[in-house]
């Protein structure tokens, strides 16, 4: 009984490939990208800038999570090529549909290894704050990149 509902599943797999690409805008005044396929639209819950600013701005680093719905990043552990005893972890929450600088937090996780063992330290108290100014600005680069194509 319990494998009929996953063979309807796998059944329907080959219609959900015959789906056509969802188109994709960009509300100008928000920054907020409409996905629309299908008979619907779907918004994301986030301002489209800080989303791609922030993918762009962290790209130096894996990413560990990634979700545009509820606009939070998270990357795994990064070591510097230049500092192999520091590894350091970002989450970043995106909090508005319009592109504000309170609608980004930056949390920065900073550890350090010592006898091959990896602890918790504190981060630079600047640390959090320059990634968000390099956020916010790839943002505001990316909307008036956007509004030079609509013209």
């Amino acid at each position: 009984m319990r494998i009929l509902p996953v063979l309807l599943c796998v059944a329907m797999l080959p219609l959900a490939a015959c789906s056509s690409t969802p188109a994709t805008t960009t509300d100008m005044d928000t920054g907020a990208t409409i996905v629309a396929g299908g008979n619907g639209r779907l918004t994301l819950g986030v301002n489209s800038y800080l989303w791609h600013a922030t993918l762009d701005t962290l790209a130096f680093m894996p990413l560990a999570s990634a979700d545009p719905f509820g606009g939070v990043v998270i990357t795994d552990w990064y070591v510097a090529p230049n500092a192999p005893g520091e590894r350091l972890k970002v989450t970043i929450y995106i909090m508005d549909r319009t592109l504000r600088a309170d609608g980004l937090k930056v949390v920065v996780f900073r550890q350090t290894q010592a006898n091959g063992v990896w602890g918790d330290a504190q981060p630079s108290a600047d640390t959090a704050h320059k990634l968000e100014d390099a956020i916010l600005t790839r943002a505001r680069e990316l909307r008036l990149a956007s509004l030079n194509q609509a013209s």
